[in-house]
């Protein structure tokens, strides 16, 4: 059975976005060395999944892209999990418009690699409130934004897998549920 993992990146007092949903603080942190560990990681997938949200962002933006990052987003099989999107129009995405523990069973079943979720906050928040998730691997990126959007809306206990300090200052923090 494939696994779960959640990748997000959050700022040091654990937010996703500021108040306004903004992102671009997490790239003063970006350096090669954590560009690779990203990429890398992104490869471990077998299918991608995403909210609308996410999907949109990511649909207007990596097909065109340049970035290290586009090979593995636009290559990889992608689940949008909406229940208003009814066709997606990004290479190798599909819809899936029912109910979410169940559409992620069916694909914990599917033969090969994990399942990499990416987001949004709401959608993250989601398959952790149903106990989705495996693996929650944040970046933690050296700037407070003090207030935004948060990535956890519930309580959730976990356990330290792994840790790695880059030289820009972000930590990659690998957890399972304790």
């Amino acid at each position: 059975m494939r696994k779960v993992a959640l990748k997000m990146n959050v700022s040091l007092d654990g937010f996703v976005g500021t108040s306004s949903g903004e992102v671009d603080w997490i790239f003063r942190s970006f350096d090669a060395e954590l560009t690779t560990w990203i990429v890398d990681g992104l490869w471990q997938a077998g299918t991608h999944i995403m909210g609308r949200a996410t999907y949109h962002e990511m649909a207007d933006y990596w097909p065109e892209s340049t970035e290290p990052f586009a090979p593995p987003m636009n290559e990889i099989p992608k689940v949008v999990f909406s229940k208003t999107l009814k066709d997606a129009d990004w290479n190798g995405t599909r819809v899936a418009g029912g109910d979410l523990a169940e559409e992620i069973a069916l694909l914990r079943k599917q033969p090969g690699k994990e399942i990499l979720a990416h987001g949004g906050a709401g959608f993250a928040q989601s398959l952790s409130r149903l106990g989705l998730i495996d693996e929650y691997r944040l970046i933690v990126h050296p700037v407070v934004l003090g207030s935004g959007v948060s990535l956890f809306a519930d309580p959730v206990d976990l356990k330290l897998l792994s840790s790695r300090r880059f030289n820009s200052g972000a930590v990659a923090l690998t957890y399972e549920r304790a």
